[in-house]
């Protein structure tokens, strides 16, 4: 694919790579794609990234790998428990807006060490020293709104986790809601399986991703 086709492409072209991608590193069958010296040397023309990916930065989940994407295919934000701040938010809207990214994307994954510490937080009133506390501070809203809902167990933290960071994206951010509302842009939010390397969907804000969908 060329850069060119690449900013042609609909939030749901987008998601069908992305998704795609994710199914062969599943099966093992990685093309690795957008990655030789020509893909390379067309980087300093600039670049028309297909999707925005607000990820953990947990080691065990690089973005580019997971779902089998080349130099220029995504642009990566990465933070513990994905967690949003106003750089973060400015770095989204950065994507969709100067870009013309036409996918947001939150990634949350099994195990997360951030969502962990907010459960222990609240449960045993173990706070992390340092500036550690502002994770379980930013975690702590998505598990108290889960166990609102009846929901328990870390699992379903973290995927309550992922579905709180998403709204919270399209609510805070003005260009992100606008983009979404006129189809330019969608929002969807997945959790990484460490066991078996799927991306699970979980919910889509203006695109149906077979998980909870949300219209705008």
């Amino acid at each position: 694919m060329t850069t060119e086709a690449q900013a042609q492409l609909t939030p749901q072209q987008a998601w069908d790579l992305m998704q795609q991608g994710n199914e062969r590193f599943m099966a093992q069958q990685a093309d690795h794609p957008r990655q030789d010296g020509e893909r390379r040397g067309l980087g300093e023309h600039g670049q028309n990234p297909h999707a925005v990916v607000l990820a953990c930065s947990d080691s065990r989940v690089p973005v580019e790998i997971v779902f089998d994407q080349g130099l220029g295919d995504v642009f990566v934000i990465r933070t513990a428990g994905e967690i949003t701040d106003l750089s973060v938010l400015a770095s989204l809207e950065f994507a969709v807006d100067s870009l013309g990214v036409p996918l947001v994307v939150v990634l949350g994954h099994e195990k997360c060490g951030a969502v962990a510490a907010a459960e222990t937080a609240l449960d045993k009133g173990v706070m992390p020293s340092g500036f550690q506390r502002v994770l379980v501070e930013k975690v702590t809203p998505s598990l108290l709104s889960a166990k609102a809902e009846g929901l328990s167990g870390i699992e379903n933290f973290e995927r309550n986790h992922v579905k709180e960071i998403a709204n919270h994206i399209v609510d805070r951010s003005p260009e992100i809601r606008e983009r979404l509302n006129d189809g330019r842009c969608a929002v969807v939010g997945l959790r990484y399986r460490l066991s078996d390397g799927k991306a699970e969907p979980l919910v889509g804000y203006g695109l149906d991703i077979g998980a909870e969908t949300v219209q705008r």
